[in-house]
């Protein structure tokens, strides 16, 4: 893939969090219940979805945060590079995930502490 194809899918991806955000706006809301009509499962039920709403809202700003560094990487020709080793990230593992930062290799250094 070349750097403007892989700029229009960075770029279309941006987009795409940023619709998202839109549709999603209403279930991060404060939850309102009628306390006379609503039972208390329903009141949890609504809460819980609250809370899985603000969850994914925070993954979506931290994914789109990694879309604007690749591309600000992409602007200064650092893009496909691994941040760590400065080592080219495959062009299979852009093609997963276009902002990835490290290489396979390094990449399994920050799981491996993890995993232990």
């Amino acid at each position: 893939m070349t750097m403007k194809e892989r700029k229009q899918q960075l770029l279309k991806l941006k987009q795409d969090l940023q619709n998202l955000r839109e549709i999603s706006e209403d279930a991060r809301a404060p939850v309102m219940l009628d306390q006379q009509s609503v039972g208390r499962l329903s009141r949890m039920d609504a809460l819980q979805g609250q809370a899985m709403a603000q969850a994914s809202e925070r993954q979506r700003q931290l994914n789109l945060q990694r879309i604007e560094n690749a591309l600000h990487r992409l602007e200064t020709g650092d893009y496909g590079f691994c941040v760590e080793c400065d080592e080219p990230i495959p062009e299979k593992r852009l093609d997963i995930d276009p902002a990835a930062t490290h290489c396979v290799h390094c990449a399994g250094l920050w799981v491996q502490p993890l995993q232990t």
